[in-house]
């Protein structure tokens, strides 16, 4: 009934838009290529602070809210009907995995957690992190680290 938590997102995209994405970031990707492993990890460092859609819906969701609190307090109470709907939308994308703004911010670019940790991964490997991997666990799992 409920898609994967990992796939939620993704599932409720437009594929043009899930493919526009996709193609950005081996893009971004691809400018790295034999780059010196201090420029990858600069990049490593931005993906660090990139802000992903969840995130940004975390946000915007508690943003709504108070506003919509406020001005039910102080001007009209007809306001309060604001935190109610962006709450309950909120609650849909807990479960489904979509909400109304999801689109947009995809549109607008905004990747998911496990989007930004495959260019991550892949900048990783182009920085010869997984090479030393193969040796032993405790190498492979401070590869998996920043």
């Amino acid at each position: 009934m409920f898609p994967k938590t990992v796939d939620r997102v993704e599932c409720n995209t437009a594929e043009h838009v899930n493919a526009r994405i996709e193609q950005e970031t081996f893009e971004h990707v691809n400018q790295y290529r034999g780059a010196h492993p201090s420029r990858i990890s600069e990049r490593l460092r931005e993906l660090d602070g990139e802000w992903d859609i969840e995130r940004c819906l975390e946000t915007a969701a508690p943003t709504f809210s108070l506003i919509g609190l406020t001005l039910g307090i102080v001007k009209d109470r007809r306001w309060l009907a604001v935190p109610i709907v962006v709450q309950a939308f909120f609650l849909q994308h807990a479960l489904q995995g979509w909400c109304p703004p999801l689109p947009v911010l995809r549109r607008l670019g905004f990747r998911t957690t496990s989007e930004i940790e495959r260019e991550r991964n892949a900048l990783k490997a182009l920085r010869g992190d997984f090479a030393k991997a193969k040796k032993n666990v405790k190498a492979a799992w401070i590869a998996t680290e920043s």
